[in-house]
């Protein structure tokens, strides 16, 4: 069953594909090989056949038949072993001279070349070896035959065919045998993978995908991956933080917003009293609506939904419209408000969401600030601080005041819904920035960074 589905994986398929390739990339290597070496001694023997048929056509011309029967006869005793084949026939094919007893039943090609089989009279078995020869008419119509024996030739090129075989055959085989081995791996890289996303979709939420540690493509689709699946357990976490608040912090309000609405049917109440208490339910019902509306708009803006609002900003003047409308605030609390707004850069951003998430964190500050402190708003490039001599926050509990709905134990009874620090690192994350505390000392400081 695994080595079926081993064979049907796109892995195994991918390799036998290169499989192939490579099995005719080497048989054309070896096609050239043979080429080099069998072509070019083939063009040798050739070549050297007809040397010879010119050399005797020549001694013909100037010594006649005699002549060139001289010639053949001493050329045949000098190669006993019979490596050169001469035959000199009268028109009508009978031998006047030569080692052969007679002519080749083998038909020439158009160029006048045969190739015919000749038997060693040396060797006991009399084994056939094959022969190429010429034929050449002479004038007076007498036909020579002049060729030599191939024996060494055909040997190397048989070697050279098997050796192509079984170079082939054996790189078809290794190649199939890394593939296999291949696909093995890889396959088994994808378990692990379906296996662990098969635990996470079974409420094992803690599950990542192992990396193999050497850094390659499946190690980088794990790390995206986990990364994926650490975002996706915070959201999800968060979402459970967020219902429990909800249900925490939403209670007392819609119970006052209920015990209001009940107190309206007291038939003692006076049109003005009545009057009073239908504001009071109206304004509790806009702070709950307004409570909504602030986790509809980290929602919307979380999933990336105002980026068609983005435009070019001018971050100056946006700080500036900040600092005025702070300064008063600050000064009727009793606080000393400064802002150093030095050489800030144009960013493209959403106006309204930079102007948002500052002024959050400067309400913030002005809100825990005691009487007599100070708030200082200063911005340079694209970083945004905004610092306060108030009570600060605890190291530990700097990044859940992040979460939404969380408030310090301190300050749970201070007016807020605990969203506004949430809408601020949203908007930094929608512009690809970060918001961060830091220990001012003392106060905290606010660092904002956004493009």
């Amino acid at each position: 069953m695994k080595t079926a589905r081993l064979l049907r994986s796109a892995t195994f398929r991918l390799a036998l594909l290169y499989m192939l390739i490579f099995g005719g990339s080497v048989a054309v290597l070896l096609g050239f090989i043979y080429w080099a070496t069998v072509g070019v001694l083939s063009e040798q023997v050739d070549e050297t056949i007809q040397a010879d048929i010119k050399g005797l056509a020549e001694q013909y011309e100037r010594r006649g038949t005699r002549g060139i029967a001289a010639i053949i006869g001493e050329r045949i005793r000098k190669d006993p072993g019979g490596r050169t084949v001469y035959l000199l026939t009268d028109p009508l094919q009978r031998p006047l001279v030569g080692n052969l007893d007679s002519w080749p039943p083998a038909k020439p090609d158009a160029d006048g070349w045969i190739a015919f089989e000749l038997v060693d009279r040396g060797d006991p078995d009399e084994r056939p070896y094959l022969a190429r020869a010429k034929r050449f008419v002479l004038q007076g119509g007498l036909n020579l035959l002049v060729g030599r024996e191939v024996r060494e030739l055909e040997r190397t090129r048989h070697m050279i065919v098997n050796a192509m075989i079984w170079g082939i055959a054996i790189t078809l085989a290794l190649a199939l045998a890394g593939g296999i081995a291949m696909s093995r791996s890889t396959a088994r890289r994808i378990d692990s993978i379906n296996q662990t996303s098969r635990d996470i979709m079974s409420g094992d939420l803690d599950r990542r995908i192992p990396a193999g540690g050497t850094g390659d493509e499946f190690d980088q689709l794990a790390e995206n991956l986990n990364a994926m699946l650490d975002r996706i357990q915070g959201l999800m976490e968060g979402l459970r933080h967020v219902s429990d608040n909800i249900a925490h912090d939403l209670r007392t309000p819609l119970t006052r917003l209920r015990g209001r609405l009940e107190d309206l049917d007291d038939a003692d109440l006076s049109a003005a009293e009545r009057t009073g208490r239908i504001d009071a339910a109206v304004a509790e019902a806009d702070t709950l609506l307004s409570v909504f509306n602030a986790l509809l708009r980290i929602t919307q803006i979380e999933a990336g939904g105002r980026r068609e609002n983005f435009a070019a900003v001018d971050l100056a003047a946006v700080l500036h419209d900040v600092a005025e409308l702070y300064e008063p605030l600050a000064e009727t609390k009793g606080l000393t408000f400064s802002s150093h707004i030095g050489d800030v850069q144009n960013i493209t951003a959403d106006r309204d969401l930079i102007f948002q998430a500052v002024a959050n964190l400067t309400d913030n500050a002005i809100k825990y600030t005691p009487a007599g402190g100070s708030v200082t708003l200063h911005a340079a490039g694209n970083t945004i601080t905004v610092s306060d001599s108030g009570p600060g926050v605890p190291e530990d509990a700097r990044e859940d005041v992040f979460r939404r709905f969380h408030r310090l134990e301190e300050s749970r009874n201070a007016p807020g819904s605990g969203l506004g620090l949430s809408l601020v690192r949203a908007v930094a994350q929608l512009h690809d920035g970060d918001v961060r505390l830091e220990e001012n000392r003392p106060g905290l400081k606010a660092v904002l960074t956004v493009g």
